[in-house]
């Protein structure tokens, strides 16, 4: 394990200036490449003690401005068109990229990694997805799969299109097969 002084808010990790043990790769590939977090060296403490009033004047002015996106950016709805087979599942999958890019196309600029998805999304739908602005603001997002526009404009109505469609299709193969019924059933006999 390895020592670390976090320089920001790290989620399910601690608060800025906290010193806590992490794992050597965590810390290697994620914390200090990002600029999260320091060595907790002595030469080091001390440079955070020094800088601290300024991290956290920072720390604040990144999160107003976050907390300002964040109240255009609540309840945002972005509509991503797919192709689907009939039960709804989609022949690829939805990415953290693919819905930052809906979301950027929709005037807001975020970055793939402040998508948080916990597996990509693979079903037709309405999606529910978080989007961290900054360590302290997150904001949810819904993204739209949908096959087309229509269908998408449906979903946010509240009908399911693949419903329909099922409903649809079973309607006309009870129509052909009524149809079918009668042309095979004997006719009556002549009155004489």
């Amino acid at each position: 394990m390895i020592e670390l002084i976090l320089l920001e808010r790290v989620e399910n990790l601690g608060q800025m200036g906290q010193v806590v043990k992490v794992r050597p790769g965590y810390a290697r590939n994620f914390l200090l490449p990002q600029k999260k977090a320091l060595r907790a060296t002595k030469d080091n403490l001390a440079y955070f003690d020094k800088q601290r009033a300024q991290l956290e004047a920072q720390n604040l002015k990144r999160k107003g401005e976050a907390e300002q996106v964040s109240t255009k950016l609540e309840g945002l709805h972005v509509v991503i068109i797919r192709q689907a087979g009939e039960s709804g599942q989609l022949y690829g999958s939805v990415s953290a990229r693919d819905i930052a890019d809906a979301v950027t196309a929709a005037g807001f600029t975020v970055a793939r990694s402040q998508v948080v998805l916990d597996r990509p999304i693979k079903s037709l739908g309405l999606h529910n997805t978080r989007v961290v602005l900054h360590p302290e603001v997150s904001v949810t997002v819904t993204a739209n799969i949908a096959q087309s526009p229509e269908e998408a404009e449906m979903q946010e109505q509240g009908v399911d299109p693949l419903s329909l469609a099922r409903a649809a299709a079973e309607r006309e193969a009870a129509e052909a097969e009524a149809a079918a019924a009668e042309e095979a059933a004997p006719e009556p006999p002549a009155e004489k």
